[in-house]
């Protein structure tokens, strides 16, 4: 295959996940927005925090995404295409970890202060979202301390898979 080539569709898979990520990153802010506003449907009103935890931590992969692009792709001079995939995905699995952050903030797994202000509290769940969505390896481990502490639950296998590759990006 000709070198030309193999670097024209680079160029194009590149766009094409930079163009994804914004599209998403462009439907997440305004999702933030729409519902920091109250323009949620009222039946979804209760759902608001962990929504919007959903859509900060997708913003948060989505930097983490950014960065990884800006890094191997002009920096380090290292683009691989097997890493494509994870492009597409990572922002998922972001946006999982943050509505899952939710989860074991209001069940009290994972404690962020004591005070009882409302604004507070719900700065600390969006602030935790954007962390577990930046970072999901670093949440997940978590997630899995905890695990083993309250209930005896071992780490995955995936967990404990020593591979310099995973989410080095």
């Amino acid at each position: 295959m000709d070198v030309t080539k193999v670097k024209s569709n680079h160029g194009l898979m590149i766009s094409v996940i930079i163009l994804y990520l914004s599209a998403l990153l462009s439907f997440s802010t305004y999702a933030i927005g729409a519902m920091s506003l109250g323009w949620l449907p009222e039946p979804y009103a209760p759902l608001r925090v962990p929504l919007m935890c959903g859509a900060i931590a997708y913003t948060g992969g989505c930097l983490y995404c950014f960065r990884a692009i800006y890094l191997n792709k002009c920096v380090r001079k290292n683009w691989d295409p097997d890493w494509h995939l994870w492009y597409f995905i990572r922002p998922v699995t972001s946006t999982i970890a943050g509505a899952i952050s939710y989860l074991f903030l209001k069940a009290g797994l994972l404690v962020l202060e004591s005070s009882t202000n409302v604004d507070s509290s719900e700065m600390g769940f969006f602030a935790l979202a954007f962390i577990a969505g930046f970072n999901v390896d670093k949440f997940v481990a978590k997630i899995e301390e905890i695990a083993k502490a309250v209930w005896g639950i071992d780490k995955t296998r995936s967990s404990n898979i020593n591979n310099e590759n995973i989410d080095s990006r």
